[in-house]
């Protein structure tokens, strides 16, 4: 599997949009620094996906990620790939028996699919709109993340070099 973290807040980013001709489309805009974090874990061959929304980026919410994952494949061992962060490689990380780390490169998001995942969510939940309140970010997000599929995920997350190596 392939994990990563990533922000979600009341911050947004306008982006391209349809609109008449010869007109120019109005997309709200605001700046509130409120952020949730969604943990995610992706296999890209059959496309099975993990996710959990936490208020931090931390090394006690990546445990809880750790353990709630390992609950859910209590009979598989799952090999992660994921970046360096400095919570994924704390001294306080607790690894389940049944999970293995792998960490890849720095600055190598490219190695690490699910950061397709993380696009796919923004642009498909996301996309020019304020959200009143941070409980409505987190309510788009968790009904953008029910929205995948196996399908959806294998798609985005399928690499030649990845289904070669298995």
């Amino acid at each position: 599997m392939f994990q990563d973290e990533a922000s979600f807040g009341r911050i947004n980013k306008p982006k391209y949009c349809w609109c008449p001709k010869g007109t120019r489309p109005s997309v709200p805009c605001h700046h509130i620094r409120e952020y949730r974090y969604a943990y995610g874990a992706v296999e890209p061959q059959t496309g099975e996906s993990f996710f959990l929304v936490m208020p931090y980026c931390n090394t006690e919410c990546m445990n809880i990620f750790l353990r709630e994952l390992s609950k859910t494949y209590p009979n598989d061992y799952i090999i992660m790939a994921m970046d360096g962060a400095a919570w994924h490689k704390s001294g306080t990380l607790e690894i389940p028996d049944n999970i293995e780390l792998f960490y890849i490169p720095p600055a190598t998001p490219e190695m690490n699919p699910i950061e397709q995942i993380w696009s796919w969510l923004r642009m498909h939940g996301f996309c020019n709109e304020i959200f009143v309140s941070l409980e409505k970010v987190v309510e788009r997000l968790c009904e953008t993340i029910c929205s995948l599929d196996h399908a959806t995920v294998r798609s985005i997350t399928h690499r030649s070099w990845i289904l070669s190596a298995v």
